[in-house]
């Protein structure tokens, strides 16, 4: 199969070369940012195309990477020209390959939508973890199968999903990632205010994060909890409310975090702790 790329960014320079290192064909990358495609093209050792019919006429499969936003607008320029027995592949987590292909099967070719489950911090830097991430795909039923055995070959794990989940799908991703970011910077922001600098913050932080990291992964969430909340300490979360100035914040997490201690420990009584949480005697 040879795979172009339409937009050069994070995802797009990181997966083609994923692809390019796992020795598929990558023709190679279009964007309107001409610089960013020769970039790419150069990376991947692939070409640069000037236009998105030349990409089009040498691909069998095309990645939109492009932001959510332009996905449509890139898609119907391509349906200017012919792209039958095509697939078209976008990246987006949430959007479906119906929503960003909404007439594909009528111009007899193929909507994808293949997510990897990576954050993709820089372009040049991320290809080669993508060997262990996991690839959520969703589309056409015809050749969706085919896509899970290709990426599987290149060594991934692979979930096919269907579309009507695919905002659920992204929520869970996003909790996973991107709520951790403002939960650590909240922890961050508190530490300040004990007198620690942002830099010294995040040190401190880090072997305490990595370590809980490594025991979610290594047990899963409920045996890795420990803390005031899993020990049912209602005095040291009255303490934590009384101080802390995003009650609601914390309330919220606590709350959900009383459900994973109740797994961790079903024979102990989480109520009043509960009543706390939701207000019933907060401080």
């Amino acid at each position: 199969m040879n795979i172009g790329f339409i937009g050069a960014g994070k995802a797009g320079f990181s997966l083609g070369k994923f692809f390019a290192d796992s020795g598929c064909c990558v023709t190679g990358y279009y964007s309107l940012h001409e610089s960013s495609a020769r970039n790419a093209a150069n990376f991947t050792r692939s070409r640069f195309f000037g236009s998105p019919q030349e990409l089009l006429n040498e691909s069998d499969a095309v990645f939109l990477t492009v932001p959510d936003s332009a996905i449509n607008t890139v898609y119907n320029e391509l349906c200017n020209f012919n792209i039958e027995g095509r697939h078209i592949c976008h990246c987006s987590g949430v959007m479906t390959a119906k929503e960003a292909f909404p007439d594909i099967r009528l111009k007899k070719a193929f909507g994808y939508s293949i997510h990897p489950l990576f954050p993709f911090s820089d372009t040049e830097n991320s290809e080669g973890n993508l060997a262990g991430a996991f690839f959520c795909i969703e589309g056409d039923s015809e050749h969706i199968s085919d896509w899970r055995d290709f990426l599987e070959n290149l060594g991934v794990n692979v979930q096919i999903i269907s579309g009507e989940v695919k905002p659920l799908y992204h929520a869970a991703c996003a909790v996973a990632s991107n709520l951790v970011c403002a939960l650590i910077d909240e922890s961050i922001e508190l530490l300040k205010k004990c007198g620690f600098t942002e830099q010294t913050a995040l040190s401190a932080l880090t072997p305490l994060i990595r370590k809980n990291t490594e025991n979610i992964l290594k047990y899963g969430p409920a045996l890795a909890l420990s803390g005031a909340v899993e020990r049912n300490d209602i005095q040291t979360v009255q303490k934590h409310l009384s101080c802390i100035p995003e009650k609601e914040l914390y309330r919220a997490v606590s709350e959900r975090l009383i459900k994973t201690a109740r797994s961790k420990n079903p024979d102990m009584d989480y109520s009043e702790l509960e009543k706390l949480l939701t207000g019933g005697n907060s401080q």
